[in-house]
């Protein structure tokens, strides 16, 4: 019972370190390998494979913010937290958290950061505002400044930065975007029907966990904020 325990306590640490630790060893294979030499297929798979990693950085922040990292020892649940998102896109930590829980506080209104302008709910124009809220250039530029530093002192072709460090982060960000914000909260055809203005998308559990780590099931996210990500099929289904 005792390691059953220690166990379900250290599940998040487990997800959370597994999580980067592919992210690290994948990226450092992509950005010393010989981009030309392979095959348009491979490209594509590996490309989408880091854009899945990035995206994996992004939510093992998410689950800091609510404690589910190693709620045993905020300290280091914080510390993964302000790793994953500085590794993420350099993102300010605190000011995150903050947003990220007007965004539960008053979901889908004028309140909530992530939500769109009140004038155009489109996608695309609501995915542009969103980028606005959390991107700025100073952020740009030290990414940039950080990578081409680096691309000079480990000798990284240009090519290989575009392909699997520039690219991935922006395919990541529409990812987290579309499935994790403008799927669970746009308005349907009849209005919201929930106090968290959240929906849940209904796909397989494989295609949920590889469209963005179950996040579609959002509405039972905002229901259950304590819950994290790889319980939330569970609670669909119940």
């Amino acid at each position: 019972m005792m390691l059953y325990h220690y166990i379900a306590r250290s599940t998040g640490l487990m997800v959370a370190t597994t999580i980067l630790g592919l992210w690290c060893i994948s990226l450092s294979f992509l950005l010393s390998y010989d981009a030309t030499t392979i095959h348009p297929l491979g490209l594509v798979l590996e490309i989408l494979l880091q854009t899945f990693l990035d995206t994996g950085l992004f939510i093992t922040a998410h689950e800091a913010m609510h404690g589910l990292v190693c709620p045993q020892n905020p300290t280091l649940n914080r510390g993964f937290g302000v790793l994953a998102i500085s590794l993420y896109g350099l993102f300010d930590y605190e000011k995150l958290l903050r947003k990220h829980w007007l965004h539960h506080h008053y979901p889908a209104s004028i309140k909530d950061p992530d939500f769109h302008d009140g004038k155009d709910a489109r996608w695309f124009a609501w995915y542009l505002n969103f980028l606005k809220g959390y991107w700025h250039w100073g952020q740009f530029g030290c990414s940039l400044g950080i990578v081409i530093l680096l691309g000079y002192t480990f000798h990284l072709a240009p090519v290989n930065l575009g392909l699997f460090w520039a690219l991935p982060l922006s395919l990541s960000s529409l990812q987290l975007f579309y499935f994790g914000t403008f799927l669970p909260h746009r308005q349907p055809l009849g209005g919201y029907d929930n106090f968290h203005r959240a929906n849940s998308t209904k796909l397989p559990i494989l295609w949920s966990f590889l469209s963005c780590y179950h996040f579609g099931y959002h509405r039972e996210h905002h229901e259950h904020p304590h819950v994290p990500w790889w319980q939330l099929p569970q609670l669909y289904r119940n």
